[in-house]
């Protein structure tokens, strides 16, 4: 699935359109910039979505207090219940190296989006 494909069925759903940044998260996200975002998403990713097993699955992501967080959310890839749903990405089988940076550059390509929205 493509970064726009993922982004038009998302769209879809209330529960996942609900998620933006907030004035604190852009501002972090300017401070900060993109580059230094993708770091803490890949970090999050590695040890909180990339295992096979997730002792807190499904509770692992906060919903606010990092623009990566709510980026998570809003695009599903805040658990590996979300993921599989979403993305049928199997559970209880490790992240390759690979889906770890398809899931960081979906991150990174919603908060681009985010920012432009100002």
């Amino acid at each position: 699935m493509t970064t726009e494909e993922a982004f038009a069925k998302l769209a879809r759903s209330p529960f996942r359109s609900r998620f933006h940044l907030g004035e604190k998260e852009r501002a972090y996200v300017r401070k900060v910039g993109l580059s230094t975002l993708r770091e803490h998403a890949m970090e999050f990713i590695s040890t909180r979505l990339a295992p096979a097993h997730i002792p807190n699955d499904g509770k692992q992501t906060p919903m606010r207090g990092h623009p990566v967080f709510i980026a998570q959310h809003a695009c599903a890839c805040c658990c590996r219940g979300c993921m599989n749903k979403w993305y049928h990405v199997p559970k209880y089988i490790p992240l390759t190296p690979r889906q770890q940076e398809k899931v960081a550059d979906l991150l990174i390509a919603w908060i681009e989006r985010e920012m432009a929205a100002e």
